[in-house]
């Protein structure tokens, strides 16, 4: 439960869920009429925070600087869209609590706040809160908070497959080849020649031999190779509109 004394360090507090998870930043506190106690926080969600959810006070928790809300993300952010610079009426609060399941009873309305802390501010209007009722008046002006978050782009994987391709080598070969050698008699193969009948027919043969190429093939393995991510930083330029009070005099109809 967030007390009264607490108010001021809740205003742009971090809200979290039960998991852990970041809803968003405190926009504004809405005290309840009857008890001048917080009854609502409202959640800066959506892109760049334009969208303000009302989350209940009740079982909230304020620790180390931020707000836990026993609500999940996506509950918060689905939340009745109201309008949150406006006071909340019976009805409205009514089926805020209808949506997150706490028991109503009979109710009433709440009002708005973002300044002082205090239940002084109980019962001054909207108008007195925003425009003052000493002789100073608050200006406020809305800042540009831009988070990021890690979000899932894609998926890379690492395949493999065989290409056939050719591949060509030349290899010396030897062959045999027949040619005829002829030799003269002389009186160191005259025995030899003359050895055998005189006339006769006959034949002589050669084996012959020819060397060919035979292909064997073996895997051998190349290189390893493997997936790895590196982080690259670039600029983004994200913009959106934001207000800002100013202040004018009036005098006798002249500004």
């Amino acid at each position: 439960m967030i007390t009264n004394d607490q108010v001021q360090q809740v205003i742009g507090t971090t809200v979290r869920s039960t998991d852990g998870d970041k809803i968003g930043k405190v926009g504004q506190v809405y005290f309840d009429d009857a008890t001048g106690r917080p009854a609502w926080v409202t959640v800066q969600t959506g892109l760049f925070g334009t969208r303000e959810s009302f989350v209940p006070v009740d079982g909230a928790d304020l620790h180390d600087g931020e707000i836990t809300v026993p609500y999940a993300k996506d509950r918060v952010k689905d939340a009745p869209n109201l309008d949150a610079d406006q006071h909340l009426s019976e009805a409205e609060e009514a089926e805020l609590y209808r949506y997150y399941g706490v028991d109503y009873g009979t109710g009433t309305d709440t009002d708005t706040y973002a300044g002082t802390t205090g239940t002084e501010d109980h019962g001054r209007t909207d108008a007195d809160r925003r425009g003052g009722t000493d002789d100073a008046m608050t200006l406020s002006e809305e800042h540009l908070d831009v988070d990021k978050e890690r979000v899932e782009t894609g998926r890379a994987r690492l395949r493999k497959h065989v290409v056939t391709e050719n591949v060509t080598q030349t290899v010396p070969v030897t062959r045999e080849e027949v040619r005829l050698e002829r030799e003269p008699i002389t009186d160191a193969n005259r025995d030899e020649a003359l050895d055998g009948p005189e006339l006769t027919e006959g034949e002589h043969e050669v084996t012959l031999h020819e060397e060919r190429p035979v292909v064997h093939k073996e895997t051998v393995p190349t290189e390893r190779v493997h997936l790895g991510t590196e982080q690259v930083t670039e600029q983004q330029t994200v913009s959106d509109q934001v207000r800002h009070e100013e202040v004018e005099t009036d005098r006798d109809g002249r500004r």
